[in-house]
């Protein structure tokens, strides 16, 4: 990641805004061809439903809007104290992934299929809408985050790589789903 913010380049807020608005559009397609037997199908390579990992993936926008007010803040602290920050949330890992695997199974029921879409829509439109108003110095502020709560969480983010991670976080798990094929093998 990283490449969203360079001193030397004016973000690409355009991209950023494209990446959403493209995972927002794919979203609405998958949803709207999923079956109600491959919603329930098993997931590839996660103990997740199509249905819970759809869920999850629209977490990911939602995190997202909680995420930009923490680094906000703790790009404005000593840096010492938001490395210790980082470090906490690391030793915390092993909570942080349960309550992460259960929150996706227990958000999928409530935001099923015929709500999931909705929720996107709301959450991708503010996250654009933020994002076209920050001022550009504040997009290139970082802080460190815990790189082992996520595989696209860098030791170090600013705020346009935390804009731009959902859309990283949505195409990882879209591989994952099985929407389509034989509900018999997973696939």
């Amino acid at each position: 990641m990283n490449s969203a913010a360079t001193p030397s380049a004016p973000v690409d807020r355009a991209a950023i805004a494209t990446d959403l608005q493209e995972c927002r559009a794919d979203l609405h397609h998958l949803l709207a061809g999923a079956t109600h037997d491959r919603l329930r199908a098993r997931s590839n390579g996660t103990a997740w439903t199509n249905e819970q990992l759809l869920f999850h993936m629209v977490f990911g926008f939602l995190v997202v809007r909680r995420l930009l007010p923490l680094v906000r803040m703790v790009s404005a602290i000593p840096p010492a104290v938001g490395r210790a920050f980082a470090a906490a949330l690391s030793a915390g890992r092993r909570p942080f992934h349960w309550v992460n695997y259960a929150g996706s199974c227990g958000g999928a029921l409530v935001f099923n299929r015929d709500r999931m879409g909705r929720l996107s829509d709301h959450t991708i439109e503010h996250l654009i809408n933020r994002l076209e108003e920050e001022p550009e110095a504040r997009l290139t502020r970082s802080m460190p985050f815990p790189t082992s709560w996520d595989p696209y969480f860098q030791p170090r983010m600013s705020m346009a790589d935390v804009y731009a991670y959902p859309a990283l976080h949505y195409r990882h798990h879209r591989a994952q789903l099985t929407l389509t094929g034989n509900p018999a093998n997973g696939g």
